[in-house]
């Protein structure tokens, strides 16, 4: 009897899709624990990234459907979530207090990336994961002012700088360290420089995920990424503009080539939102993101609209998905990071932090 119950079970688990995931949950490995004892079925979900709007949901959907099959009185459902360590590039081992950096790079600026990068950061904090987002632009700092933040990161040791707490995530810049009106005259050694300290140096608190805002182009700040951070997945921002999708094409070639996986592609100001009769227009042209991500076979994340209201809100200081968590753009981010942060989960763990450091004392 049990075997036919758990024939059934199996059945509706492979018609339940993970749409982040693009998988069935019997497929997508979510399944850690099914038990079936006198007609009460036990089921135990973990997926390996967070979903706090879908867990409760799936949960109430799962005992609805497993309560509705023959055989079956009651049925119990957890469904919960671990957020591991990924593989990095060239095996290099993670971040003591960093699971995973997650670059947010673009080739080229003017296409909205640090606010993407904020959004998404927060997004993904809003959906239970603890988030931090640091700006490796040295030269054009920008992530205090969108987050509302510029004070200075203390430190109680006179080492490691705290990080700043900016709308429920931890959050490090240049700017943070020197005024608005400063301009960064350096070299790029001194500007790798200041990236390896505000990474380093920075006392962040048990990550599942760093965003890392990129600066424009391919030069010595992406190239020090590549070196010397362990980098689980980057994700590359375009517009439908042919002139972006050039760029960003080169931002995910550089990625490929320095073996760091991309996980999607997102096209921001996808559609021209009319602020008076709420008319949308592709005037930046249309299925560039769709192209761009087929022709190099990952997923496209999704699609932003150029509103007003993204503009507004990231110039006060006070981020969309902070100030509007239920308005309609916060949705689109959250689905977007959902996207990413579940193609993440598919890529291999890291299993380093598993087994001793071993030192010979000579």
């Amino acid at each position: 009897m049990d075997n036919t119950l758990r024939t059934h079970v199996e059945a509706l688990l492979k018609t339940i899709i993970d749409d982040n995931l693009q998988q069935n949950l019997f497929s997508s490995g979510a399944v850690k624990k099914l038990e079936i004892n006198d007609s009460t079925v036990t089921l135990d979900l973990v997926f390996g990234y967070r979903s706090i709007q879908n867990e409760k949901k799936l949960r109430v959907q799962l005992e609805q459907a497993l309560a509705a099959i023959e055989g079956i009185n009651s049925a119990h459902v957890t469904v919960t979530s671990k957020i591991v360590a990924h593989t990095t590039q060239n095996n290099i081992k993670p971040f003591k207090n960093v699971k995973n950096i997650i670059p947010v790079a673009s080739g080229k600026g003017g296409v909205g990336k640090s606010t993407v990068s904020i959004n998404l950061a927060l997004a993904l904090a809003a959906e239970g994961a603890t988030v931090g987002i640091l700006d490796a632009d040295i030269y054009g700092p920008s992530q205090p002012r969108m987050l509302g933040h510029t004070e200075k990161p203390v430190s109680n040791d006179g080492k490691l700088m705290k990080p700043i707490s900016a709308w429920g995530i931890q959050a490090m810049s240049m700017g943070n360290l020197v005024s608005e009106e400063t301009a960064m005259i350096w070299r790029g050694p001194m500007v790798t420089q200041a990236l390896n300290q505000l990474m380093n140096e920075t006392e962040w608190q048990n990550l599942d995920y760093l965003i890392i805002d990129m600066p424009p182009g391919t030069g010595d700040i992406q190239l020090t990424l590549a070196q010397k951070f362990p980098v689980s997945g980057a994700i590359v921002v375009t517009t439908p503009q042919d002139i972006a999708l050039l760029d960003a094409h080169r931002a995910l070639k550089m990625f490929e080539k320095v073996n760091i996986p991309v996980l999607g592609v997102i096209e921001n100001m996808s559609t021209h939102i009319c602020s008076h009769c709420q008319h949308e227009e592709a005037i930046f042209g249309s299925g560039g993101g769709e192209k761009m991500a087929e022709q190099n076979h990952v997923e496209l994340l999704g699609k932003l609209p150029l509103d007003i209201s993204i503009r507004e809100n990231s110039d006060r200081g006070q981020p969309s998905v902070a100030i509007e968590p239920d308005g309609k753009i916060a949705q689109i981010y959250r689905k977007i990071a959902l996207r990413a942060a579940a193609q993440l989960s598919k890529r291999p763990k890291d299993y380093s932090s598993k087994f001793p450091e071993i030192v010979v004392n000579h």
